[in-house]
């Protein structure tokens, strides 16, 4: 049964109630008004010119008059009231006293007028009704004012929680180590029986969009006990202070609420080294607090902290020390087996197609993290949806990863006949070499369609992931950056070399300073590093040094263009094979780009690809259209309405049911 709400009588709500106090205190205001302009006004009706008033005298009709300064307040004998202003005349008290008129002589009156007093109470009242207004909004928002200093700290409710560690995938380690906190959470005697205790903190380290916050909001679904989140940012505000305090309440609510778990992201915007001198910033204040509070549990009280960083390089090393976070947990980028799980994850509910081969997919996504593959599966189920599709099939994951890779095609842009064909050879120039040089990664794609800010691209991709380079891949991958540009040249001419090269020339110069400097790949440097600060503030050796680090760099750049000079010259029939399929067809697969390079014919080239074979077995929109009726010929029976249910096929001899 539905219980209907009945409104109380007499009761107001604050809305009515504010609306009714200032409509009382205007009205006050217009009253007060008003009265003043009446008085005024009455006694601008009984003023009279000055010569009547003197006539008036000297014919004896005045009985009594009352002088004001220049204000002279009369009545006649007739009993009638009459105001009027005089000038300074020495005769005129001669001339009353001579007609017998009584005489009353007063100070003269104050002037009052609204706005004399008015103005000067006009600051107190404005101030008043700013304190008044900013204390009603802080009592609606549910705080008191000077309430700045509360923690707006987020505890999670376990009905809205909906995230557990089944849906966090690619990170086992980090999982199991979390999941260990979990059961001290659910069980602590398991441990301490043993003497084992708990880490106070746990540090969550890893690259954006690894899962870092995810695992925090499965701890939250798993461990059924009060779960208070916040920014580091949240601590940090203009007054010096309002950190600390936020701190030690955040603290105090989960001292109340023990045991429970306190998850913290992006520490380093708190936590981040304090200076050498004597500063006394807000967020050196915080920091002090936060150690404080980490460093001052109670034997009987289980909290534990939380926190989650992609900088762990600038945090304080008081903050990183046992005690305070005894455990730090990476969190990294996925392997192929993990990335597998995550597309997993992301497409479970998912439509997909019969053929979607997630193995394919992860080893095509090397280097991609978890946010990575949840933007891939969403950009594929938005291009099937956008082409009227059912399901997601491989083609539409396909696409999804070379948008997120290569950017968005721009078909739109209108590139000429002489632009298009550069562009080929430039492109092609990179395929061939990478493809004949030994150590470079295989090919996976090559493209004259412009996308994003690149007028065409060849993309590569290792065969698995790599934990390290070696001095062999690191040289095929500089030879491959300089094929463009050198392409260029021999087709076209040193006069019509473009800017194309450039992003190739500046990735090949960063990495054999690297070489040099960092990874000691020099010959003449040997196993050294060189450092250099931010924006070369600072380093570390020698303007010798400096010196040859330029030339061993050069060294390395004058090798790689030879040597892809002499890949292009010994290779020039697959540059112009793998340029003219490029603008003929406008993308080719890695596959397609090995035949090319191996002097073999390519399959036939459809221009519009039937949806239907690149994913058999799926709903399509098109094909799946009822067919038309076909129309009767005049002179044809119609046909009998025998419903839907096909006829039954007689049994022959000796067949079994």
């Amino acid at each position: 049964m539905r219980h209907r709400l009945i409104p109380q009588e007499g009761v107001l709500k604050p809305n009515s109630r504010n609306f009714l106090i200032w409509a009382l205190v205007l009205g006050g205001i217009f009253a007060g008004v008003h009265l003043l302009t009446r008085q005024e006004n009455k006694l601008n009706e009984n003023r009279i010119p000055y010569s009547q008033f003197v006539q008036s005298v000297r014919s004896g009709k005045v009985a009594e008059v009352r002088i004001q300064g220049p204000d002279i307040f009369g009545k006649t004998r007739r009993g009638e009231n009459f105001v009027t202003y005089a000038p300074f005349s020495p005769t005129l008290i001669q001339d009353l006293l001579d007609n017998d008129v009584v005489i009353d002589v007063q100070p003269k009156e104050q002037e009052f007028s609204f706005w004399q007093f008015i103005l000067p109470w006009l600051p107190i009242l404005l101030l008043c009704s700013l304190i008044f207004y900013s204390m009603r909004q802080f009592q609606s928002n549910g705080s008191k004012a000077m309430g700045f200093g509360k923690s707006n700290a987020k505890k999670a409710d376990d009905k809205r929680v909906k995230i557990t560690f089944d849906d966090v995938a690619g990170v086992d380690e980090a999982k199991e180590e979390l999941q260990e906190i979990v059961s001290f959470l659910k069980d602590p005697q398991k441990f301490q029986r043993l003497g084992g205790k708990i880490p106070k903190g746990l540090l969550l380290v890893g690259p954006p969009g690894t899962g870092k916050t995810l695992l925090a909001k499965a701890i939250a679904g798993e461990s059924g006990v009060p779960f208070f989140s916040m920014a580091g940012s949240g601590f940090v505000e203009m007054f010096v202070g309002v950190g600390a305090s936020r701190v030690r309440d955040l603290f105090g609510q989960a001292k109340k609420n023990s045991p429970c778990i306190i998850f913290i992201d992006e520490i380093d915007a708190v936590g981040r080294r304090r200076s050498t001198g004597f500063g006394n910033d807000e967020r050196e204040q915080t920091l002090n607090q936060l150690l404080v509070e980490m460093d001052g549990f109670e034997n009987s009280l289980t909290i534990i902290v939380i926190a989650a960083t992609n900088r762990p390089d600038v945090l304080d090393h008081a903050l990183l020390r046992p005690g305070r976070f005894d455990r730090r947990v990476v969190v990294p980028n996925p392997d192929i087996k993990g990335r597998e799980k995550i597309l997993a994850v992301h497409l479970k509910n998912v439509p997909l197609a019969p053929h979607v081969a997630l193995e394919i997919l992860a080893r095509g996504t090397p280097g991609f993290s978890g946010a990575d593959l949840a933007n891939l599966v969403n950009e594929a189920a938005l291009l099937a949806a956008r082409n009227g599709k059912l399901a997601v099939s491989m083609k539409d994951l396909e696409e999804a990863k070379d948008k997120v890779m290569m950017g968005a095609e721009r078909r739109s842009m209108v590139l000429t006949d002489e632009s298009k064909k550069m562009t080929a050879y430039h492109e092609a120039g990179h395929a061939v070499v990478s493809f004949f040089t030994p150590g470079a990664d295989p090919l996976h794609k090559a493209t004259i369609i412009p996308r994003g800010e690149a007028l065409g691209m060849v993309v590569s991709l290792p065969e698995g992931d790599q934990t390290s380079l070696t001095y062999e891949s690191l040289i095929a991958g500089m030879t491959m950056s300089m094929g463009g540009r050198i392409a260029e040249e021999m087709i076209f001419g040193p006069t019509k070399i473009t800017t194309g090269a450039s992003s190739d020339i500046r990735s090949a110069t960063n990495l054999a300073r690297r070489m040099v400097m960092d990874w000691g790949m020099s010959e003449r440097l040997g196993v050294q590093t060189c450092f250099v600060g931010d924006y070369y503030e600072t380093k570390e050796f020698s303007e010798a040094t400096s010196q040859i680090i330029d030339e061993e760099v050069r060294k390395l750049l004058d090798r790689c263009y030879k040597k892809a000079e002499a890949v292009l010259t010994e290779h020039r029939a697959q540059l112009d094979a793998l340029a003219n399929a490029m603008l003929e067809r406008e993308t080719l697969t890695g596959e397609e780009i090995r035949l090319v390079c191996e002097g073999k014919a390519l399959p036939p080239f459809k221009l519009f690809k039937d949806e239907s074979e690149d994913a058999p077995g799926l709903p399509n929109v098109v094909r799946d259209l009822p067919k038309p009726k076909r129309r009767r010929k005049s002179g044809e029976p119609k046909p009998e309405n025998k419903g839907t249910a096909k006829p039954k096929r007689k049994k022959k001899d000796g067949e079994k049911k």
